[in-house]
């Protein structure tokens, strides 16, 4: 399980978090969606350690990020919004290199090195260093990154951009089987479509804070519409439009 509670963080003059709370739980895939500059990003970078926040924690299984960073990391798979691949290592090698950062090795890793490059459909080019990869190829090393070392919780930031249509399948796929043998599964998208496929439970954020939460379908009673892109059009324009009513 992800909890969240009262992150607020400051950036000089931007105030990217202001008391954001929610909890992703066990079994289910719940999805942080928001306009580009809400904090959606932010608050990840806080959960998997990269970040410190003002105020408020982070915590994964129960385990406060900021007061015991490795131990949290070793329950969480990242996918981050910047891949950020090392140009001179092989797919393989880089998948490998973050196993033995968990302490994985030998047979073991190496089977489970294999079972994500079929998987993820990495197999012509598993051997190749990453430099020239395309932004497809990128995000399939990065997933298969942050799942070798078999986290119980995953994040990930936008976890089909840039992949052709066969390959987003492959991940919904994934994400659903891993969401049936109970992993806790945080995602963010811009893609409504894919959104609506995969999660459970939503939590839509402006501003750094919460604004809406609950299952899809209670936010489609609560915004009076069937769309779920529009759906977020309505409570974000009700959002705005409280705020500036307020000053």
């Amino acid at each position: 399980m992800i909890e969240i509670e009262n992150l607020t963080k400051r950036f000089d003059q931007v105030q990217a978090l202001s008391g954001l709370s929610l909890t992703a739980q066990d079994g289910r895939v719940t999805g942080l969606i928001g306009p580009n500059g809400a904090g959606k990003t932010t608050a990840f970078r806080i959960v998997y350690g990269l970040l410190t926040p003002d105020q408020g924690c982070a915590r994964v299984d129960g385990v406060n990020v900021a007061q015991d960073r490795m131990q949290a990391q070793r329950q969480l798979g990242v996918l981050p919004d910047v891949r950020g691949l090392y140009s001179r290592l092989s797919a393989r090698e880089h998948i490998r290199y973050f196993g033995q950062l968990h302490g994985a090795h030998g047979a073991a890793l190496e089977a489970d090195i294999d079972e994500l490059v079929t998987r993820l459909g990495m197999s012509d080019f598993a051997d190749r260093l990453a430099k020239g990869f395309s932004r497809g190829q990128e995000l399939k090393v990065a997933l298969g990154r942050a799942l070798v070392h078999r986290p119980h919780n995953l994040i990930l930031d936008e976890p089909t951009n840039g992949l052709d249509v066969m390959s987003s399948r492959a991940v919904r796929e994934l994400i659903a089987e891993m969401k049936a043998e109970g992993h806790c599964i945080l995602i963010s998208s811009h893609i409504m479509s894919e959104v609506s496929l995969l999660c459970d439970d939503l939590v839509i954020v402006a501003e750094g804070r919460t604004v809406a939460s609950g299952a899809p379908d209670e936010l489609r009673a609560e915004a009076g519409a069937d769309d779920l892109e529009e759906v977020f059009v309505r409570i974000l324009a009700r959002t705005f439009a409280k705020a500036e009513t307020a000053q």
